[in-house]
Parts: C-alpha cells; structure tokens; sequence
C-alpha cells in the first residue's frame, strides 16, 4: 500500500512536491499505507526534454543512476537519496523509486567501468535488447558481468536505504525473465529487503510461478488510467487500459495471489491528476466516484496492491473517505482466500461476484 508521484507528476517530480504528497501519506499510515515512491526520471536533468541527450542522464563514474541534484538538493553523488530516505523514515514511511532495466546507453557508449568488478559496460549490456517505448538503456546479458552490473546497482540502493524499487519494461511480453532472476539476486545480496514490483503487464500467465518466485508484485495489464473502458482503434492495442478490463485479468490471475506476492492490477488513477501526470493532460479522474469506488473495492477484495496515483496534496473528501475505509483494506490485507464466484446464472456478462474471506479474530 502506497503512492506514487507517476499519474500526477509524471517525469516532473522533485523533492518538493514528493515531500508535499509524502506529508499527506504520512496523515493516512494508520490505515496501512507506507511506500511512498519517486517515479521514473529522478535521474534526469531536464525531465522534459524532447529526446535522450536533452533529459540530460545523471550517472557516476561507474555508469550508475545517481538523483539530479537541481531536482533533489538533499541528495549528493556520494550519498544518492539516503537523506530524502531518512526523512520519509521519520514520518513513518518507506522510500520506493522507479528504474528502467537494463544499463544506460551512455555507459556503454564510454565504455565504463562496472563497480566492484572487472568488467566494463560494454561486457554487460546486451544491444539488442532495448525497451520499445524508453530510450535510455540496452539491456544486460545473461551473464556474469551483467549480474555484476545488477549487484553494483543494488548496492548503493541498500545504502540509501531504499525499501521499493519498480522496475519498467520487464515483465510485459516478451518479458526479460534472466534480468528479473538478476535484479532479485542483486536485492538479496545487497543487504536489505526492498519490495521488487515489475510493470508493465500484461505479465504472461505461464510465467506465474516464476514471477512470483522472484518478485513481490507484477503487473497483469497495461498501464491502467481513468477510462471504462477505453475504446482502441487499432486491433492489438491495450495502452491505455481502462478498468472494465481488470475483472477478467484479477480473476485469471487470482489463485496466484498469496501473501507476500500479489498480482498488481495497476496504480488507482483517482482524486486529482495534476500537474503534469504520465498520460494525458492535468485533470480530476474522469472516473465518476461510483467507478472509483468500484475500481477501489474490486483491487481492495482481489488483493491486488494498492499504489495512488492521485496528487495527494488535493485529496477531496470522497476520496480520502474511500482510501480510509478500514473494512476494505482489512479485506485486502488480510484475506487468506479470494476469488470470483462460480456457478452464476447465464444471461448478464457485465455482473461479477467475489467472495473474500478474512480472518474474523482482530490481530493480537
């Protein structure tokens, strides 16, 4: 349970909007919500940038992504975002960031040095394994200097102290399952627990056991935004994906849902999305509140992670009222079983049934 700055914010997000949104998840941690995570580009010089030399990359001498520091001015080079980790600590909350995987294009261009090791970027990347819709990187190979590469990213990331670490353009098909083996062995061997979330989805369903073995959440849609449903001219397309299509995906994946590894129906697109959000212009969820409430209880009973996307700075009162009812989250928290109902009369597609069951007896 958690928030992050990508629906609202998009690349934009710097220390001072993170902290204004981080102060609001502070006031609600009571009910269960505690990652507060920086979504992609804090690494970025220039967020808006047209192209890959204009967002201006922020690497060290080990071709590793450090913060940019006229966006982060509690950070340094040394020391990454260990300050901005010690105040999210204090208020109660975890710090979560966003990477794309793989090895930026620039280390390998300048052939740079891997950290703690012998190898260069250019024995880590793999060329030919580039994101279709990110820029940034290549890919890492499947071998002993690509796992060298993973481990010198890692590391730091523990020394940060950082608890949540979203990584794009790796679970969707055709997903990178040798760098999602890698990335979970980096965190292991790096010292400290961090949730491991990969997006986007559509995650295969035959990559079910392996995904959950190495991962705390994956995604099983597309990045879902504030529609129901979202009409798509070309046949194939599913961005974005609006919330009708989560009941079919929740019920496909939901015998693989167990505490500890959930599959991740998406971020909840509601309250205000401003001022610059990933997609689209700055606006409130064009979901009404009937459909937020229905998306809400959906993921809550589903046991779906639940990760706001909404500017919390303009938290309405519906919504907080919704992000706040104990019963639901108690659902999602707790539930040791869940899923759709079998056996429903014929006649009415657009009605589902979940059954839920949590434990009656209060924690002690």
């Amino acid at each position: 349970m958690g928030w992050s700055s990508w629906d609202a914010d998009g690349f934009t997000i710097d220390e001072a909007a993170f902290k204004a949104n981080a102060s609001v998840l502070a006031q609600i941690k009571a009910h269960g919500w505690q990652y507060a995570i920086i979504d992609e580009g804090w690494y970025t010089k220039n967020p808006s940038g047209a192209d890959l030399n204009a967002r201006e990359y922020q690497l060290d001498e080990h071709s590793l992504l450090i913060p940019a520091l006229n966006r982060f001015p509690s950070a340094t080079n040394s020391t990454g975002l260990r300050s901005l980790a010690d105040w999210i600590q204090r208020q109660g909350l975890k710090l979560g960031i966003h990477i794309v995987r793989g090895i930026p294009r620039a280390a390998v261009r300048e052939n740079l040095p891997v950290a703690g090791s012998s190898f260069r970027a250019t024995d880590a990347a793999e060329i030919a394994a580039t994101c279709p819709w990110d820029d940034g990187n290549y890919g890492v190979r499947d071998n002993a200097a690509g796992q060298a590469y993973y481990d010198s990213m890692f590391k730091p990331y523990a020394a940060w102290k950082i608890d949540f670490v979203k990584v794009d353009c790796i679970s969707n098909a055709p997903n990178r399952p040798t760098e999602i083996r890698q990335i979970a062995t980096a965190i292991r061997c790096a010292g400290r627990p961090m949730v491991l979330s990969l997006s986007p989805g559509p995650t295969e369903i035959s990559h079910a056991d392996e995904v959950a073995r190495h991962a705390q959440m994956w995604r099983i849609s597309n990045d879902i935004w504030d529609g129901w449903p979202f009409e798509h001219k070309e046949p194939g397309v599913d961005f974005p994906t609006g919330i009708a299509a989560a009941f079919d995906n929740l019920a496909l994946w939901a015998p693989h849902a167990r505490p500890g590894h959930g599959p991740d129906a998406g971020m909840l697109p509601i309250g205000m999305l401003a001022p610059k959000p990933g997609w689209g212009e700055p606006r409130a969820s064009r979901l009404t509140f009937d459909e937020q409430r229905t998306q809400f209880v959906l993921w809550a009973i589903a046991r779906s992670p639940l990760i706001l996307g909404s500017n919390l700075t303009e938290l309405d009162e519906l919504t907080r009222s919704l992000i706040t009812n104990q019963g639901l989250i108690e659902m999602n928290q707790g539930a040791w079983t869940s899923h759709p109902a079998a056996g429903l009369p014929a006649g009415d597609e657009n009605v589902r049934v979940w059954v839920g069951i949590a434990d009656p007896f209060p924690k002690r």
